[in-house]
């Protein structure tokens, strides 16, 4: 979240980047509920000096025998620490009802993000390799999928509903070929620590990372509990240091995880409703670093660098672009979208998203950081990408690598991971 005081001082900038993100968040009554908690903080403290004045004249009245003075006086403190109660009672009602709208409040764009409405308005930074074409008709990858006999949709339908799939056969050694070549290329390359995180988390959690309150309709909750399943790796990867303090000596921390993610995609209703390309459940590769502010955007940097050697050693042409404020994430205040070229869709679309959240999650979640032995703690800043969707990258695969026959060619990086096997046939 962001600090209060920085909102306090900055009602208009805070303003100013709602409107630029074109989204809402309860700002004026941010404004009359912080006037209303100071002067009551204000009330509270001048009830408690007057008892505090008046409650050392009782010993001194009673040792004077003044009885029924020091009575008086304690009767009188009776009704100040009934008020006091009382005044405490609505302070706690203003403080959870300010904290409600700080965490709803999204972050503020870095100042270099470009101005715009939505995904129209994006920036593309750089494309790699060129759009694959084809001499012959060209598959989707749901049309090859069932063909080679390696993705199942309507059992996947049948099992559990809608957005489930089966992978088998040569699907299924695809999809773990590919974690296993992700995670390979970020610890033994890029210097991440592999982590094998929890796949259901509390509600404190995904309060940390910035999924609750506002995006609870998108989440899986287990009924009856305070469980949700993960929708990112992201979520516990970011809380394993939650009210922390590391040492500065410690970082950067670099972790990457795989994880199944789970999403009720409630606001895509009738979006990529064929093939895999938006699923409930699927695989993903995260990288997730802590870093001190003053790196954070150069590690931004890296971290794009670190997604796209992915793609380079799939050879799949991609394209990466940065978001407007339209399009920004809740949390993030700087994001590149990597978009992978798919040939069913004539476009590219999104395989990666890398972002830096300045100290947005860390001061929702308490991670902090000591510059020096004896200096004062700072929140550090979080950053995290995709490296890659699994799923995605299945499709994108299998569209690009498509051959005449109906085969699929396994690019050459894979297929060590494959067992040696250079395409998947009929």
């Amino acid at each position: 979240m962001l600090d209060l005081g920085f909102v306090r001082e900055n009602i208009d900038l805070v303003k100013d980047s709602l409107n630029k993100r074109a989204t809402e968040a309860p700002i004026d009554e941010f404004a009359d509920i912080d006037i209303k908690r100071r002067e009551l903080i204000q009330e509270v403290e001048s009830l408690k000096q007057i008892r505090n004045e008046e409650s050392s004249k009782i010993g001194l009245l009673k040792r004077d025998g003044k009885e029924e003075e020091a009575q008086k006086v304690i009767r009188k403190m009776g009704e100040v620490a009934d008020k006091i109660k009382d005044l405490d009672e609505k302070l706690k009602e203003y403080n959870q009802r300010l904290e409600d709208i700080m965490l709803r409040i999204p972050n503020i764009p870095n100042q270099d993000v470009p101005v715009g409405k939505d995904e129209e308005d994006n920036v593309c930074v750089r494309t790699w390799g060129e759009p694959t074409e084809f001499d012959f008709e060209a598959k989707a990858h749901w049309d090859l999928g069932v063909d080679l006999d390696i993705l199942d949709f309507e059992r996947g339908a049948k099992v559990t509903g809608s957005r489930f799939t089966f992978l088998k056969n040569l699907g299924a050694r695809l999809e773990r070929a590919l974690i296993s070549f992700m995670l390979d290329i970020h610890t033994g390359e890029h210097g991440y620590q592999e982590i094998f995180p929890p796949f259901i988390v509390n509600s404190e959690s995904m309060t940390g990372t910035g999924q609750l309150p506002k995006f609870e309709e998108d989440a899986f909750k287990l009924s009856g509990t305070d469980y949700y399943l993960v929708p990112t790796a992201e979520v516990p990867v970011t809380n394993m240091y939650r009210d922390e303090i590391l040492a500065a000596d410690d970082l950067p921390i670099y972790h990457t995880a795989y994880s199944a993610c789970f999403r009720s995609e409630a606001g895509s209703h009738g979006r990529d409703t064929r093939g895999i390309i938006r699923q409930h459940q699927f695989n993903k590769v995260e990288m997730v670093k802590f870093v001190k502010p003053e790196d954070s955007y150069d590690e931004l940097e890296k971290l794009v660098q670190n997604a796209e050697t992915i793609l380079q050693r799939l050879e799949l042409p991609y394209r990466v672009v940065t978001l407007c404020t339209g399009d920004l994430t809740f949390s993030s205040a700087k994001t590149y979208d990597i978009e992978v070229w798919l040939p069913s869709y004539d476009t590219y679309r999104e395989i990666s998203s890398c972002s830096n959240f300045e100290d947005y999650q860390a001061r929702r979640a308490g991670i902090k950081y000591r510059p020096e032995p004896n200096a004062s703690t700072e929140y550090i800043h979080t950053l995290n990408g995709s490296g890659l969707a699994i799923g995605r990258t299945v499709a994108a695969i299998l569209e690009n690598y498509q051959n005449e026959d109906g085969s699929v060619t396994i690019p050459k990086a894979l297929r060590g991971y494959m067992g040696g096997v250079e395409k998947i046939n009929i």
